[in-house]
Parts: C-alpha cells; sequence; structure tokens
C-alpha cells in the first residue's frame, strides 16, 4: 500500500516539475533563437543522430496525436511541424530532455539551467533521474524501496537549500531530494514535507532508513 501511495504522489508532484521544465526549455530557446520552430532546425543541435531521432519521435507524435490544436494547424498552415510551444504539449517528457541535451547554443542550455538554480550537468543528470522516476511511476514499477542504478552529478555549488546529511544517492530518498529541490523552486509553499509526514505516520512500521532517509531528514535545510 504504501508504495502504491508514494507512486501518487511522487508522480503528482513530477508532473509539476515536467510543467516548468517544458516552459523554460520552450520559452528560452524560442527567445534565443527568435525562431518559434527551432526544435525541428537542425542548425539549432550539436549531433545530427540525436537530432534524427527527436525528429522520428515528433513526426510518431504528430502521426498519433488527436489533439484538436495540432489538427487544426495541419488543416491551416503549410508548414513541415507545427511550432515549438505547440510541440512541448505533445512530446513525452524524455524527448524533451533529449532535445535539451542536444541544444548546440550553450549560452540556452545555460540559461534554462540557471532558470532552476543549476549548472547544466547536474541539470541534464537530474532531468535523467527525474525522467527515469517518472517512468517507474507511470508502469507501476517498484520505487518505494528500489535501489537506482543512476548516480547524479553533484553541482558545484549550490545556490538554494540543499541537504547536509550523509545520504546514498542511489536511494529514494535521494530522488525525493531532488523533487522537492525543484519544487522549491517552481511552487515555494508546496506541501511535499506533509504528505510525506502523514504517509509515514499512516505507515509507521515502513524502515525510513531502508529508503534511505537519514535520521532527522525533515529538518534539512531542504525540507524546511
Amino acid at each position: 500500500m504504501i508504495g502504491n501511495l508514494l507512486l501518487l504522489n511522487t508522480f503528482n508532484e513530477i508532473e509539476k516539475i515536467e510543467v516548468a521544465v517544458r516552459c523554460a526549455v520552450v520559452n528560452f530557446g524560442t527567445e534565443m533563437t527568435g525562431n518559434s520552430f527551432w526544435m525541428t532546425d537542425a542548425n539549432n543541435f550539436s549531433n545530427p543522430s540525436k537530432f534524427n531521432r527527436s525528429i522520428r519521435l515528433i513526426e510518431d507524435e504528430l502521426n498519433h496525436t488527436k489533439e484538436d490544436f495540432i489538427n487544426h494547424f495541419k488543416e491551416t498552415y503549410t508548414n513541415q511541424y507545427p511550432p515549438s510551444w505547440m510541440l512541448t504539449e505533445i512530446l513525452p517528457f524524455g524527448v524533451i530532455t533529449n532535445i535539451y541535451s542536444n541544444i548546440k547554443n550553450k549560452k540556452i542550455k545555460k540559461r534554462i539551467a540557471q532558470s532552476f538554480g543549476l549548472q547544466v550537468a547536474p541539470f541534464e543528470s537530474w532531468l535523467t533521474i527525474i525522467t527515469v522516476t517518472r517512468n517507474s511511476c507511470c508502469h507501476h514499477a517498484r520505487v518505494w524501496n528500489r535501489v537506482f542504478s543512476i548516480r547524479a552529478t553533484m553541482p558545484i555549488r549550490m545556490s538554494r537549500p540543499w541537504i547536509t546529511l550523509p545520504t546514498d544517492p542511489l536511494k529514494v530518498y535521494f530522488d525525493m531530494c531532488i523533487i522537492k529541490y525543484f519544487l522549491g523552486i517552481i511552487s515555494p509553499n508546496n506541501d511535499m514535507l506533509d504528505k510525506m509526514n502523514r504517509l509515514f505516520a499512516t505507515f509507521s512500521e515502513v524502515d525510513k532508513a531502508a529508503l534511505g532517509f537519514p535520521f532527522g531528514w525533515e529538518n534539512e535545510p531542504l525540507w524546511q
């Protein structure tokens, strides 16, 4: 039962992060390239193979979507692809993160990462972890007592509150910290701590240490 509730809570929080990241990628990308169609312009990307893979995924989504605004665009305009702000509405989050990682202009990547208080490398790394966690939630895979295989890249410096206690970066607690970090930026008054406390109060038999939660975790700067 706690596994299902943790999945639900985690997925709900990740959805908020998704929206914020999608907006940042499309808004800064469009503003700094001056091109509403920048996501489908090969000149904006470093790796042609990764770009072509993204285009195939974009085309697949366009061919299968039932969204009225996409169908309206196809019927009204002759452009091969819709503008980037439309694409971000239908593309899976993993595709968005792959598009970000392949952006050629380092200033664009840096600006997007900075909007979340991170350098480019840790921002990419943390997005990957969020994507993996999200996919686990979507497929109802085990999350609550799982040991993850991806080790996060840590920022050289943190401009916002973070954790100070020794923590296993491969346990679910560390993923929860990354999620909480993003929420602290996009939704400063979020109730993630309250939700976690209620969950553990309901299932008091759960060994929080097995999930990677250190003693006194709720007093960490990140969780205040």
